[in-house]
């Protein structure tokens, strides 16, 4: 799979992380440079838009992902 097109300027890595430099490293290889659907951020992207991400939202946190996601409905 393809590096995650919101790689570059993804907020989280910007800002949340920036100070634990090998955590970030080990979520940007897990979840943006090989498979981007696992991610939580680019699974609330994807169903409702980059404005609905919690600005605080771990790639892993799936499960609030998916609470997002059901909401809309």
């Amino acid at each position: 799979m393809n590096e995650c097109e919101f790689f570059e300027k993804c907020p989280f890595f910007q800002g949340k992380l920036a100070e634990k430099p090998v955590e970030t490293e080990e979520l940007k290889e897990k979840y943006c440079k090989s498979n981007n659907l696992n991610c939580a951020r680019y699974m609330i992207i994807q169903a409702a838009g980059p404005e609905k991400v919690p600005e605080d939202l771990y790639p892993d946190e799936k499960i609030i992902a998916y609470q997002i996601i059901a909401e809309l409905n």
